[in-house]
């Protein structure tokens, strides 16, 4: 019984600083077999990145211990790390290829953007809260992610400086379509994105741009943090 009772206090114990790098590693596998591939997500390329990019350096320290769970994890300033499996599925959705030129709305913690850096190496990502983009240029640069391209601005309205894009991923719940997004989607490409009631349930949207006109295509039913919206451009 003594025995029980000493390895409950080691495990209560553990904290994130103690957390060896190898267990890390162990929980992001189980992470992409258990939560990711065990729900239909099939292409190599994608897997092959939910496997590469540390999780636990994109969530706040308390919460590392807790960063390969099937859940989103609060950063601060009211914005979430979405679950694993529902950045997986994004990234499926999306379709990129090495080469192709890809643009993030809602930057956050930089998740997103590292996963999709993984697989192309040209990455733009918009986030409007100014603390965050300071912390995850920070984060980039830490991580050795260099060759993406962030900014602090309003992702409605996208980045027209570097368009047209092969792919567009919005991390953030708009209530509709945003006009420029669409414009800034290359021929033959493909956003993601949540649209919906913020306060809601929404739906998670494919767009597809092709031959001129625009079709979407309802995939699942999401709960994510609202687009926020600002003066910057």
């Amino acid at each position: 019984m003594k025995k029980i009772w000493t390895l409950i206090v080691i495990i209560l114990g553990i904290s994130a600083d103690s957390f060896p790098q190898t267990e890390f590693d162990r929980l992001r596998e189980q992470m992409v077999k258990y939560q990711i591939e065990a729900r239909d997500v099939k292409s190599k390329t994608v897997l092959d990145a939910m496997r590469k990019v540390p999780r636990h350096e994109f969530v706040p320290e308390k919460y590392r211990t807790e960063a390969y769970k099937d859940h989103p994890l609060p950063i601060g300033y009211g914005q979430t790390i979405s679950q694993p499996y529902i950045v997986a599925l994004m990234t499926e959705l999306a379709e990129v290829t090495k080469g192709e030129k890809v643009l993030e709305i809602g930057t956050g913690s930089g998740y997103q953007a590292a996963v999709l850096a993984e697989i192309t190496d040209s990455v733009y990502t918009i986030e409007i809260i100014t603390e965050l983009t300071t912390q995850v240029k920070h984060r980039f640069q830490r991580l050795g992610y260099k060759k993406i391209v962030a900014k602090n601005a309003d992702g409605y309205y996208g980045w027209k400086e570097y368009a047209p894009f092969d792919a567009i991923v919005v991390t953030a719940a708009a209530e509709h379509i945003p006009p420029p997004l669409i414009e800034q989607l290359k021929e033959g490409g493909k956003m993601i994105i949540p649209v919906g009631h913020p306060l809601q349930v929404q739906d998670l949207l494919v767009v597809e741009k092709k031959d001129g006109k625009v079709r979407s295509k309802n995939i699942i039913p999401v709960r994510f943090v609202p687009l926020v919206r600002g003066s910057k451009k």
